[in-house]
């Protein structure tokens, strides 16, 4: 019979853990990984002649056995801190705990500018925002931020919680003309090791969209730039309406600048054109991003 009653198994089972490496037995895999809410299962096998083994769990026990193999299974597993082990009784009585991590991607990821609402000035620092609703486990979680397809920093936690929690981390930004129209994003994403799902699980948030106004002073006039690329090279000129062309590459922004501006690249093969929105506002000067109006492909618009 088995020489470990219910009221010390776990003290028996703390001694006997470093004895993992010696006791003869296989456990498949060597650690579970699960989905909360998800069934789950691992064998355990000998091949050693014993005087019975089984499984101790709360849930999903199996009772000593003559077997050489049995298998602990669970469906709907919802416990986050079970705890099974494998004993067996050959020579002495040895165990081993399987380790099992129960996992929850997040309710929801969300993404803010904090104390902030409309467009950002150019140069102004702001702090944008991660909330990463009800997920687990926390110490196997990576927050990602991210600028279109560039990742800019990424977030690991050094808590050890087995239930879901509630995270949150900023990321500082200070965005320039470039960024103007720029998507900016957060991932939260578990990383389970080799026995987990691959790839990894992760969740998203909405796309965070920003417009950037440029701050244009008197006597400090902004200037738009234009390059294209093409053969035979093409002429720049920047159309501001009622046929007045300016043929340059860059254009002074002033109080007099028209609302909608044109870019025009022009060879012998071909036009091609990008609009530019300006709105002057107060001390500052909003700058819709370019967008290709007429596409060529002798043209590459920088």
């Amino acid at each position: 019979s088995r020489q470990c009653v219910h009221q010390h198994c776990e003290s028996q089972r703390t001694n006997d853990r470093g004895k993992a490496s010696q006791c003869p037995i296989q456990l498949i895999p060597r650690r579970a990984v699960v989905r909360y809410g998800d069934d789950v299962s691992a064998d355990y096998k000998t091949s050693v002649p014993h005087k019975g083994m089984g499984w101790e769990a709360s849930e999903g026990a199996v009772t000593m056995t003559r077997d050489s193999l049995i298998t602990w299974r669970v469906s709907n597993l919802i416990e986050w801190d079970i705890q099974p082990y494998c004993y067996i009784n050959h020579e002495e009585q040895c165990q081993v705990e399987l380790p099992v991590t129960i996992y929850k991607t997040p309710d929801s990821v969300s993404i803010i500018i904090v104390n902030h609402r409309g467009p950002m000035i150019e140069g102004k620092q702001y702090e944008l925002q991660c909330d990463v609703h009800d997920v687990a486990p926390v110490q196997n979680l990576t927050v990602k931020w991210y600028k279109g397809q560039t990742l800019l920093n990424q977030t690991t936690f050094t808590e050890d919680s087995k239930t879901p929690v509630n995270e949150t981390t900023t990321l500082l930004i200070r965005p320039d003309r470039a960024d103007d129209g720029a998507q900016y994003r957060c991932e939260a994403e578990l990383e389970l090791g080799a026995e987990g799902p691959q790839p990894p699980p992760k969740e998203t948030s909405d796309l965070l969209n920003i417009t950037v106004y440029l701050p244009v002073f008197r006597g400090y006039p902004e200037v738009l730039v234009c390059e294209a690329e093409g053969n035979p090279k093409p002429t720049i000129g920047w159309s501001l309406g009622a046929n007045v062309i300016v043929y340059n590459e860059t254009l002074t922004i002033s109080e007099s600048t028209p609302e909608y501006v044109y870019c025009v690249a022009n060879n012998s093969v071909g036009r091609t054109i990008r609009q530019v929105n300006v709105s002057i506002q107060g001390n500052y000067a909003f700058v819709c991003n370019f967008f290709l109006a007429i596409s060529n492909s002798c043209f590459n618009l920088l």
